[in-house]
């Protein structure tokens, strides 16, 4: 009872820290984003989206030099899986009516399908190998340039502030991102390894934890962000954020620790959860040939994420 208790106090610690640390990085980001005149979707798809995905890539490496690579495809699968609807359907759910130009993010969604399906297609045998990987790393680095060469074009007006103001200002800014984006990472390992061990207390099998548990902790930036730029009225974020965060995961978060090791793809994970975060990816995909995404969008994704969570424990 002791030990639930100990590991029940970190995760609540890890998780205060955890939205905290979001809710800094979210602002100094937007601050940044506005000062360099770059469009809310795009701050969302490249420096907080990749901020907010270190946990998974983080948790992935040491899962391979573990020797548990299974954990990796877990976690990325789960994470996307969660991304899509527990994250984007919240801040659906609880913000203002989100309204993006499908014009501004047709590359990207196109980059989040072609991402997950070459996810799907690598995974089928079995096995991510190292000549796989470097594939998606090559695709990463060209949805990076495509990312900051869009912020280029669309960086239209004018900001006159003044030269030394604005260094000084952005030296402040990238500091308070670096920093929260540090104990974003803390809170988010702590987090994880609270669940993990709640969840060996509690006899929950292994293989779940990697969907369940891991991913939703490594999840739990995305989310804290989702929520606060939900509040703050700028829920373009979030999907940007998404958008970005899942196509890091399945090039990078899977990239980079295939070429370590080869990981090692669960039969479960090819039978349902897999084929679950395709269909999740183009419901995405589609939602956003509506002219808004309504509360009403929201409550269907986090509908989906409630039967994704019980068909794992067999709930359903």
């Amino acid at each position: 009872m002791s030990s639930l208790l100990i590991w029940l106090a970190i995760f609540v610690i890890s998780l205060i820290v955890l939205i905290k640390s979001a809710d800094f990085f979210t602002t100094s980001a937007e601050k940044t984003g506005k000062l360099l005149c770059m469009p809310n979707v795009i701050i969302g798809a490249t420096v907080v989206a990749i901020g907010t995905s270190l946990p998974e890539l983080a948790s992935s490496v040491m899962a391979v030099l573990k020797g548990s690579s299974e954990i990796v495809s877990g976690n990325v699968v789960g994470s996307n899986i969660t991304n899509i609807f527990l994250v984007f359907g919240l801040a659906a759910l609880i913000g203002s009516k989100i309204i993006v130009n499908r014009a501004d993010i047709n590359v990207d969604l196109f980059f989040l399908v072609a991402s997950a399906f070459l996810l799907a297609f690598f995974a089928y045998d079995g096995k991510f190998v190292a000549r796989e990987a470097m594939l998606c790393l090559v695709i990463m680095a060209m949805y990076i340039i495509y990312a900051v060469r869009k912020s280029s074009d669309d960086n239209t007006s004018n900001n006159n502030m003044p030269s030394k103001d604005k260094l000084s200002f952005l030296l402040r800014e990238f500091f308070i991102i670096a920093l929260s984006a540090f104990f974003i990472y803390l809170g988010a390992k702590y987090t994880v390894e609270a669940v993990i061990k709640l969840s060996q207390i509690l006899n929950i099998a292994p293989e779940v934890i990697a969907l369940s548990a891991v991913a939703l902790g490594t999840s739990l930036p995305e989310l804290a962000v989702a929520v606060a730029a939900a509040k703050k009225g700028i829920p373009e974020i979030t999907v940007g954020n998404v958008l970005g965060s899942n196509i890091f995961n399945a090039l990078a978060v899977m990239g980079v620790p295939a070429v370590i090791g080869t990981l090692v793809i669960p039969q479960n994970l090819i039978e349902f959860s897999i084929p679950l975060m395709l269909a999740a990816t183009i419901m995405f995909y589609f939602v956003f040939h509506y002219k808004e995404v309504s509360r009403w969008h929201g409550f269907i994704f986090i509908v989906f994420y409630v039967f994704f969570i019980g068909k794992l424990f067999e709930f359903v």
